[in-house]
């Protein structure tokens, strides 16, 4: 859990951070990131000192990604869903999970974890398997893990008023119908 929080506090991502990356559009946006950063480190191949420019941007990116989206007129998605279920699991040591929510998490973020070993193994070795293989663990690992995050947020989002003030929703007030049908 310390890597966890430490991650979120170098992404500073605080509450409003949070709720704009709740933007179904911060998620997607960011998972398509991950074939962009093999690509500019492998660049390094026919770029050289000048692959740091996309690793540079990539990074940029990664960072302002969760804060360039507007807060989402409605979370009743799986990307809001999974953002605030992860919200959720990092706050689980001061608000208890259900158990049925504790292994597979774990198990997920260390094939994340053997993913991106690989992936930067492939990366440094200039590696194809390696680098595909670890790209797609990673992939699976991290959608997997939002995944769960998004089942948590179901079973967890009344919980807490906390929890529940997350919920957004753009329903539209059904307003009875008035016509009579005359001219």
């Amino acid at each position: 859990m310390i890597l966890e929080r430490g991650i979120a506090k170098a992404f500073a991502m605080n509450d409003a951070t949070w709720r704009r990356h709740a933007n179904p559009w911060s998620v997607w946006t960011r998972v398509a990131t991950l074939p962009l950063w093999v690509l500019a480190v492998w660049s390094r191949v026919w770029l050289g000192v000048w692959a740091l420019g996309p690793v540079i941007v990539l990074a940029f990116w990664t960072w302002v990604n969760p804060r360039l989206f507007p807060v989402p007129d409605a979370t009743n998605n799986w990307a809001s869903k999974g953002v605030m279920g992860e919200r959720i699991w990092l706050n689980r040591d001061r608000v208890p999970i259900p158990r049925h929510h504790w292994l597979v998490p774990h198990l997920l973020l260390a094939l994340t974890l053997l993913g991106s070993v690989l992936l930067i193994w492939g990366l440094v070795e200039l590696a194809p398997w390696p680098t595909m293989l670890g790209m797609a663990l990673v992939f699976l690992g991290k959608l997997w893990f939002v995944d769960r995050m998004a089942w948590l947020y179901e079973d967890m989002k009344n919980a807490t008023p906390e929890y529940r003030s997350w919920a957004v929703s753009n329903a539209c007030v059904d307003v009875p119908n008035t016509d009579s049908g005359r001219p």
